[in-house]
This record gives C-alpha cells, structure tokens and sequence, in this order.
C-alpha cells in the first residue's frame, strides 16, 4: 500500500468549509427563530391564564407552579425566572408577525434585553438601531447602559414624533440624522489625561478610529484627518471628516478645547458650503458639521439656530460619569429641550 501523501486542494477545502459554515448559520438562525417563537407562545399562553385570575398573587403562583411542572417534565431551562422573560417578550411584543420578522434578525439574547425595558419608545429605538447596526449582545448591552438613546438627538422631541420616525425607518429604511446625532459622546476609551491639547484629542481619536466609528454609530466611514481647503489665498483645515452611507452626507467634525463659541458657526458654515460646492456629488445629500466641545451653552445655540445650517453641536465625556449622573443630566437636558418646542404643553384641541 502506498504511504503517499497528497496535497490538499486548498480551493475545495475553502469551498468545503464554506458550505458546512454556511449551513451551520442557518441552522442556528432556524433554531433561535423556533425557540424564541416558542418562548413567546408560553408567555402569550402564561399572561393569558394570569390575566383571568380573580385574586391577587394568583400570577405569582401559576408561574411557580408551571415552573415546578416543567423542569419535572423537561428538566433545566423552564425555571419561573426564564417563564417570567417568555411573559415579558410577550407582552412587549403583543403581535406574532413582528416577532417573526425579529427572531430572524435578533437572538433569544437580544430580545430578551430589549423586552426588560419598561419604555415603549426605548425599546422601539434599540430594536431597529440594533438591527441597522447589528450589534452583539454585549453592544447592546453597553448601549442601553451608557443610555444611548437619551443621547441622541431624537429623544429631544415629542414622542409622537420619535414614534412616527421609527416608523418611516421600519417601513422604508430611511435613516434621519437625529436617529444617529448624539449630545453628549462618550470617549471615555480615549484614555486622555486631565490636560490635554485638542491634537491630543485628534490623536487618540485617530489611534482609536474603531471605536469612534461604533460611538458615532451606523454608516460611518472615515474620509480624511486635516482636510485641507483653500479659499482665494487662504488654507483652512477640517480637524476629521467622514462620510455617512445611511445619511448619504460628508460630515465635517471639528474638535475644542473649552465651551462653544459663536464664531464656531461661521467657521463650520465656511467649510459645509466648500464642501457641497467642490466635494458633494449629485446624488448626495448637503453635508452635515459636528462641532465636539467640552461644554455648551444652550441659548446662544438656540439663537444661531444652528440646525438649520446643518450644525450640530454636542459635548463630549472623556470620563463616563456615574449613571445616576449621566442619567439626571440627560433627563434634564430632554426636559428643557421639549419644553422650548413650540406645541409644548398645548392640548390637540387648543
């Protein structure tokens, strides 16, 4: 018998491995699809049952009851604590043919995180932001903790309004810039110092473009640091500029050291309008400016009107404060930001 030993045929190998990877995807995909359904099912089930109880407590021991029963039956994996996640997915997601379409899209995991939020608009807001950007569960999970949502610029606005865009978004896949726009950014990975110079500041960004990419969020690509633009006989420089694939934009970002200042307007406004007259391309939409500063004040921002310049101004954190911190402020900011809409506090019959 001949010891000869042949070489492997690396194209098959690749195209073998491919094939069994492939498959390998879809089972999971077709099981987490089962699962979760089934999951859902119980808890439609289990709520059900709970909601014709005539006394108090009744909910508590059915579960109990149920659990006991089921891990006899079936062993580990129906404890009350996984039946009560199967009673929440359920009534976070009352319709059937939405969790279809999810369970394709998310995992068990991930719907399980987002079903823990008690805000309707929240859980809205991370589900199609997860699905956009395609995040693991432990993104999701950094996400929901460092409250993105109320970072970004849409939880400014009514509620109704918030609804009304996440709609268009699921609908057509249009993405808006306050989906994506976020006050303040937290760039608490760029390990700065105390004092730092805003070259400091480009650097670290540059050294950390990943993640900076990610806390920028969908669509993001980097196009250019020190972008140079000459004007008559002048040069001037955009600190970093990118281009967003969802917003179809070049985005202009500038960096400081300090609080807004008024004439950052002026230099923004400069570079937006260069860049639609000699960067834009005909199927793109006018480019947008983020100035980053340490802090802002909100009515010269309100008086410049900067948004409809295409402007947006945010602070930027260096060191993420603690949560109750973070959340007080953003809660106040959204406050203060609904109560300045024309409409607030007006009935629909005023």
């Amino acid at each position: 018998m001949s010891n000869h030993v042949y070489p492997l045929h690396t194209d098959l190998i690749a195209e073998l491995r491919q094939l069994i990877d492939s498959a390998r995807r879809k089972a999971a995909v077709a099981v987490n699809a089962e699962l979760t359904l089934l999951y859902w099912q119980v808890g439609t089930r289990i709520h059900k049952e709970m909601l014709g109880g005539q006394r108090a407590g009744y909910g508590d021991e059915v579960v109990a009851a149920l659990a006991k029963q089921l891990s006899n039956d079936y062993g580990r994996g129906w404890s009350a604590r996984q039946l009560r996640l199967c009673i929440r997915l359920a009534q976070s997601y009352p319709e059937v043919q939405i969790v279809h379409t999810l369970c394709t899209k998310l995992s068990w995991s991930h719907l399980r995180l987002l079903a823990a939020l008690d805000d309707s608009i929240q859980r809205d807001f991370y589900t199609e932001l997860c699905q956009l950007e395609n995040w693991s569960v432990r993104q999701l999970q950094e996400r929901i903790q460092s409250m993105l949502f109320e970072r970004t610029a849409i939880s400014r606005k009514p509620e109704e309004t918030i609804a009304h865009e996440l709609q268009i978004f699921r609908q057509e896949q249009m993405v808006s810039p306050a989906l994506l726009l976020k006050d303040p950014y937290v760039l608490d990975f760029l390990d700065l110092n105390d004092r730092y110079l805003e070259k400091d500041l480009e650097d670290a960004i540059l050294r950390e473009i990943e993640q900076f990419l990610l806390e920028l969020g969908a669509g993001f690509t980097f196009v250019a640091r020190q972008k140079r633009l000459q004007i008559d006989s002048d040069d001037f420089y955009i600190d970093l500029l990118f281009y967003n694939r969802k917003l179809k934009r070049l985005v202009a970002l500038e960096l400081k050291i300090g609080e807004f200042k008024a004439e950052y307007k002026g230099q923004m406004e400069l570079y937006l309008r260069w860049l639609a007259k000699h960067e834009q391309e005909s199927d793109e939409n006018p480019p947008l400016g983020i100035i980053l500063c340490t802090g802002k004040k909100q009515e010269q921002i309100e008086l410049l009107e900067l948004d409809k310049s295409g402007i947006h101004v945010a602070e930027y954190l260096t060191i993420l404060p603690p949560r109750e911190t973070l959340q007080a402020k953003l809660h106040e900011s959204i406050e203060r930001a609904r109560a300045r809409l024309p409409n607030h506090g007006k009935s629909q019959d005023d």
